[in-house]
């Protein structure tokens, strides 16, 4: 629904009562909700509908507004519960930002949360850089393979918005859905200690692969001072992009 004549009006006398500074980051705003966009979702998706991709949308443009970093994952928490709920689709975030298991309730399904903004970001593959804590226990592969996987038992469905190249001086993120199906056949990977490292411990992978022997993904069990479960090399083919967003950037 458009706004009336009024609210207008209104708008545009508390904007000549704001500073100029303010007023240069309304004007700002303005400019980014008017630049050349294209938002897209799979016509299937049973997450983003097209209000949930049109608001989802709206808070890239207005986050890019102000910044050229990419929306962080706190933000992108905040912005898909509002989205959700705003379009009928119940949805809450965990009250304990430190959770170590899911990180939002959707339709009372848990749900996993990620995202990936690396310079090297590539298109047809997923790295999540830290899935998960591995703790101070004892390091042996097999244990910190059966941790991942008692740590999807927390959650049934894993979502990662991706920060893109940009292509063209254009923006773009994807929504995708990451099959916990997939990640479940990690209870059959090969496992490799990387024995000539430096590192105490001493890091190691985990290679799950199709059955021509072609990688799928791999578990990085990084043994540096974080001990942390990294997701490499996951492809793209393999997952289900939700939707995509490809906006201009701010020339500021």
């Amino acid at each position: 629904m458009s706004l009336s004549e009024k609210e207008i009006s209104e708008i545009v006398e508390a904007l000549r009562r704001l500073t100029p500074t303010q007023q240069e980051w309304v004007k700002s705003a303005i400019h980014a909700f008017g630049s050349a966009c294209q938002f897209d979702r799979a016509a299937d998706s049973d997450v983003v509908t097209d209000a949930v991709l049109a608001s989802l949308g709206d808070r890239l443009l207005s986050h890019h507004a102000g910044s050229r970093q990419a929306l962080s994952k706190d933000r992108f928490e905040f912005a898909f519960e509002a989205a959700l709920n705003a379009a009928g689709i119940p949805a809450q975030l965990v009250k304990s930002r430190t959770n170590r298991g899911h990180d939002i309730t959707i339709r009372e399904i848990p749900v996993s949360l990620k995202t990936e903004a690396a310079s090297n970001i590539k298109d047809e593959s997923i790295h999540v850089s830290k899935w998960m804590e591995l703790g101070r226990g004892e390091w042996k592969l097999p244990l910190l393979r059966d941790l991942f996987l008692e740590h999807m038992q927390s959650y049934d469905r894993i979502f990662s918005l991706r920060r893109l190249k940009d292509a063209d001086a254009n923006i773009r993120y994807e929504l995708v859905e990451i099959p916990k199906s997939l990640l479940l056949e990690a209870a059959n990977c090969e496992l490799e200690i990387c024995s000539t490292s430096k590192q105490n411990p001493q890091p190691g992978y985990g290679y799950v692969k199709d059955t021509d022997g072609q990688l799928k993904y791999s578990l990085y069990f990084d043994g540096g001072t974080e001990r942390k479960l990294q997701i490499k090399h996951l492809r793209k083919d393999l997952c289900k992009v939700h939707a995509t967003w490809v906006f201009g950037s701010s020339p500021t």
